[in-house]
């Protein structure tokens, strides 16, 4: 006979003393890993386009960067990217049962208490370290922890209504982070606080590009969303019909950037409209092996593909992908 599996700690075992690895396996998950690459992958290629400003502004030696000129705010955003995705997972707890059950609380790995612990301490931590930065990261993170605050916690809870849901994801990912942390590396490096072109053109692509993230994410949350009266565009239009549009959304992103290109100061038109092309020629090839069931049938409408959950992830890796091809291209415009 094989020896039985020991079983999964209960809430009052798990802990970060007594049980590390459990309680970090949770907290990793608890931290929505998707997004926390995506956060940093923002921090630090915002920081390299920066660095792309100084090489071709200044010349004589760039100026001597303290590491901590990326590492604080890195570590900053990060705890406020823990902050806002936690606070979410609290207050979705029945819904996260029917939609994503593996997450910590919803599968009880966690309780509710470990989880506001968790979220308030990551907030404490992340605008503490955000005053040590200066006040445009300070404003960043702040900016960005109300934001998140709204977007989940009630009455407010703007992630019931689509619109202000996508306006939530988008101001954050696209305006606030992008602009925000420019104008922070910007007066660590000593340069002149202006927004040039070139960040203005990755904050609007960003910003289209959160609405297809907040679009497509919704879509396989159809069954807990309509349970829980959340009137998302997939509850009120259908799976497939949102899927198209996003997908023509984000088609209009790559191609609108591409063609802006050469035009944009610092930034290497070629490389992009290539790179941009090959990943549009991807992303529709990748797009059109998702299956969908057949919805004739009333409850096939609540079904989404596992193919969707895969092209979800790839979506992901397209938002990065993007923070390590933009500041390539600006290094080669520079």
């Amino acid at each position: 006979m094989g020896q039985s599996l020991s079983p999964k700690p209960s809430p009052s075992q798990l802990s970060l003393f007594s049980t590390p690895l459990p309680w970090l396996t949770a907290f990793w998950k608890f931290s929505r890993p998707h997004t926390i690459v995506g956060t940093s992958l923002s921090v630090i290629g915002v920081f390299a386009i920066a660095w792309t400003v100084v090489y071709s502004t200044v010349l004589t030696a760039p100026p001597a960067v303290n590491p901590f000129s990326l590492i604080l705010p890195l570590i900053a955003c990060l705890a406020g990217n823990v902050y806002i995705v936690g606070l979410n997972q609290i207050h979705d707890v029945e819904i996260d049962r029917i939609n994503k059950p593996q997450l910590p609380i919803a599968s009880g790995e966690f309780s509710r208490q470990d989880g506001w612990w968790i979220v308030g301490f990551a907030g404490f931590l992340s605008t503490v370290l955000a005053a040590l930065g200066g006040w445009f990261l300070l404003g960043t993170i702040l900016i960005s922890l109300a934001i998140g605050t709204a977007y989940s916690l009630p009455p407010i809870r703007l992630k019931r209504f689509p619109f202000w849901a996508s306006i939530c994801i988008l101001t954050v990912r696209g305006a606030v982070v992008n602009l925000g942390l420019f104008l922070h590396y910007s007066e660590q490096l000593g340069l002149p606080l202006v927004v040039p072109a070139k960040i203005w053109a990755l904050t609007a692509f960003v910003l289209v590009f959160s609405i297809v993230i907040a679009i497509f994410k919704d879509i396989p949350d159809l069954e807990g969303d309509l349970r829980y009266n959340i009137a998302t565009f997939t509850v009120r239009l259908g799976q497939q019909r949102v899927f198209n549009l996003a997908r023509w959304i984000l088609t209009a992103c790559y191609l609108g950037l591409a063609l802006a290109a050469p035009w944009i100061p610092g930034l290497n038109g070629v490389f992009l409209l290539v790179a941009h092309g090959v990943i549009l020629a991807l992303f529709w090839w990748r797009s059109r092996r998702v299956s969908w069931p057949d919805q004739s049938g009333g409850s096939d409408t609540l079904k989404c593909p596992l193919s969707f959950t895969a092209f979800y992830q790839f979506i992901w890796q397209l938002f990065f992908l993007e923070y390590l091809l933009y500041p390539i291209a600006c290094g080669l415009g520079s």
